[in-house]
């Protein structure tokens, strides 16, 4: 916290909100670990089935999302930082400097997941084109806050939240 307690951080850079991604990114895989041991330990080793094609249950696809969806919502309410945020000193916040309500916590989450929906066009383009083009839809996303002044991409909009740099 600066000395004077008027001053408004400032917003965080682009650059550092990537890098915070991808350690976040390292997190998400550990959980998705752990969640599928768990559930393979539970089910005797029979929970996805492979031959001519892969089956993934539904139910184990949704407790893996709601478990990653946990860990974002969780993070941001609790303090505004993810554990990839922390090393980077970037927080979430409202666009008044507030807490994010667990209201905005979701639909920042809803929506910067929301490319994830493209996944469902693999079976029709392939995984290869199908993976590229969420990559373009989310640089997307993001390059948005290169174009604003207080550096929000497309999920900050539509929350009212905003990240900013804590030094």
């Amino acid at each position: 916290m600066p000395a004077d307690s008027t001053a408004t951080p400032a917003p965080c850079p682009l650059w550092r909100r990537l890098l915070a991604l991808v350690y976040d990114l390292l997190i998400v895989v550990a959980i998705v670990m752990v969640v599928g041991l768990l559930c393979q330990l539970a089910t005797g080793g029979k929970l996805i089935t492979t031959g001519a094609k892969t089956v993934i249950p539904l139910w184990y696809q949704c407790l893996q999302g709601l478990v990653v969806a946990a860990y974002f919502i969780s993070s941001w309410r609790r303090g505004g930082q993810t554990v990839g945020m922390r090393p980077w000193r970037i927080r979430v916040t409202r666009d008044d400097g507030g807490t994010v309500t667990l209201q905005q916590a979701v639909i920042r989450l809803l929506v910067a997941g929301a490319p994830m929906v493209l996944l469902l066009l693999a079976p029709a383009f392939g995984l290869r084109t199908t993976l590229w083009t969420l990559l373009v839809v989310w640089a997307g996303w993001f390059a948005v806050a290169l174009f604003d002044r207080r550096r929000r991409a497309v999920h900050d909009f539509a929350a009212g939240t905003e990240v900013r740099r804590l030094d």
